[in-house]
């Protein structure tokens, strides 16, 4: 059975890979993060940098869903009257743009246009959704039990963006026991510096925060998973 050769480390650690214990998170791919007049192209991001990885993680998810992997999804939202957004988020001008009125709604706000996920990767039926008021999807939605529930071990993490909601995620999911690894190429930032950091980070750390690879190994590995199940 196959292992996905990661860098620094090979994923998962503990025996083979096996797509009934794995699980695949797409994380925050939302129009308000990814698409034209979203709350961070409002803010001045380059609309292309962080559209970069929606190809590769179609490709990736075509073959999780192929192969019987757990796919979730997660979206970052507040309530209408903003009661749910953390004291630390008010302050700042890309904070203070949450709940700002554009033409995709009022930015974050659960319900509206922009924080609904992408057309080009969105659930299919029977995919859950987690809905976090929260940079990670652990600490205010109930994934974690719905993880163990599932017998899941191991996570493979996608999406937006790098330097906070994925690695935040990664972070949790490490702290819960669950083996991690990020596909670089299937993540991104607000800038290449602030992407480049976060991934030299996981990859400078000897494994404390998990493992990456490319999507073409990722891809690779679990094929290869599927024909030997």
């Amino acid at each position: 059975m196959p292992v996905v050769e990661g860098s620094p480390l090979p994923f998962p650690q503990r025996g083979a890979l096996k797509p009934s214990r794995t699980a695949l998170l797409v994380i925050d791919m939302q129009r308000d993060f990814c698409a034209q007049d979203g709350y961070m192209h409002r803010l001045g991001v380059d609309l292309a940098r962080l559209r970069q990885p929606v190809e590769p993680i179609r490709r990736v998810l075509d073959v999780a869903r192929r192969c019987g992997i757990t796919v979730i999804h997660t979206r970052e939202g507040y309530a209408p009257d903003l009661s749910d957004l953390q004291p630390w988020k008010v302050g700042g001008a890309a904070n203070e743009a949450i709940g700002s009125a554009g033409p995709l709604g009022r930015a974050l706000v659960r319900g509206e246009e922009g924080w609904n996920i992408i057309d080009e990767l969105a659930p299919s039926p029977g995919e859950d959704v987690f809905d976090k008021a929260s940079y990670g999807v652990f600490a205010t939605t109930a994934i974690g039990a719905d993880l163990r529930a599932r017998d899941i071990r191991a996570a493979i993490l996608v999406g937006l963006t790098t330097d906070c909601c994925v690695t935040s995620t990664l972070r949790e999911a490490l702290d819960r026991g669950i083996e991690c690894m990020v596909i670089e190429d299937c993540t991104a930032a607000a800038s290449q510096r602030r992407h480049d950091a976060a991934i030299d980070l996981i990859r400078s750390s000897g494994g404390v925060f998990g493992t990456l690879a490319g999507s073409g190994d990722v891809i690779e590995a679990l094929e290869t998973a599927h024909r030997h199940r």
